[in-house]
């Protein structure tokens, strides 16, 4: 006898669809508008001209565009290290030392440490460039009192320091995000290991390292591609705190700056949407290789340490 098919949950489909509706309405075409957009060009009148990629060529060869793209995708770069060199590891011990059994109260700690995360941008961008402001900011009297004060110094102002600054002022803001990743994957790993470990004589460092860190290696890649994508997207602590030109002298400009300046203008350049969406389609570019690497390298270098 033939089974019978099981009849689609059409309750399902029925119950994911505004949600798809909505996130096709406002995501997935305005992406496949936008890289549409960027395969044309503006006329007289206004009128599109279909150009293929004579405008990727552009912004990758021509002088008045190159060296600025450059400079963005170098600071997003560096704007990316930064959070998975400092963000991620502190976020990592956070959480190991939050999800252990020492630490009474961790609830606690973990509401402080993810506060700063549901904080609006402005507020934090107005709150920082007080602190660090060289003229009434309070970084110097706490130098001062640290008996660091031979340090101070406007590090929004420099060009050696502003991006370094800012990176490090995002993950004060964020860092509550890998820490209560990696605190869930902490937490859902089974006592029976480490109590065995535990009663061989293993200490804590070993049980981490040992047991716990290659138990919860696929949260790590996870916060990683989410950290890649975050900060590939980032925009708005930096024209918050430095403004469209990402000063100074575009020590600060990423992509998102300087695809917001040449999209809709800025004081006196004039919007280029094609060339906006030329930089959206470079930056998009760019986000889908590091999704892919994790799926393609991450995830198989995880299925080969299973086996």
């Amino acid at each position: 006898m033939t089974k019978k098919r099981k009849p689609f949950p059409i309750h399902i489909f029925v119950f994911l669809a505004p949600a798809f509706l909505v996130y096709t309405v406002f995501m997935i075409y305005p992406l496949i508008d936008s890289l549409r957009l960027s395969l044309f060009s503006t006329g007289t009148a206004g009128s599109e001209l279909f150009v293929g990629l004579a405008n990727y060529k552009t912004l990758l060869t021509s002088n008045n565009w190159a060296p600025r793209l450059w400079n963005a995708i170098k600071n997003n770069f560096i704007f990316f290290a930064v959070h998975m060199l400092v963000q991620n590891p502190i976020g990592l011990l956070l959480a190991a030392l939050l999800s252990s059994k020492i630490v009474r109260g961790s609830s606690v700690y973990r509401t402080l440490i993810f506060t700063p995360t549901v904080l609006s941008i402005v507020l934090i961008g107005f709150i920082w460039r007080l602190i660090l402001s060289p003229i009434w900011g309070i970084s110097e009297d706490f130098l001062s009192f640290l008996g660091l004060g031979v340090l101070n110094q406007p590090w929004l102002g420099l060009e050696s320091t502003a991006l370094f600054t800012l990176s490090l002022v995002s993950v004060w803001q964020y860092v509550g995000i890998p820490m209560l990743l990696f605190s869930a994957a902490l937490i859902g790993l089974p006592d029976e290991l480490i109590e065995a470990a535990q009663v061989d004589g293993a200490t804590a460092w070993s049980v981490f390292w040992r047991i716990k860190f290659p138990l919860i290696l696929p949260t790590v890649g996870i916060v990683a591609v989410l950290t890649f994508v975050g900060n590939f997207n980032a925009f708005d602590l930096i024209y918050t705190t430095q403004g469209a030109l990402a000063g100074p002298n575009f020590a600060t400009d990423i992509l998102g700056t300087f695809f917001f300046r040449t999209f809709f203008g800025f004081q006196l350049q004039a919007g280029n949407p094609t060339m906006g969406a030329t930089i959206a389609g470079v930056m998009f570019v760019i986000i889908l290789s590091g999704v892919l690497l994790y799926f393609f390298g991450w995830q198989r270098r995880l299925q080969r340490i299973e086996l």
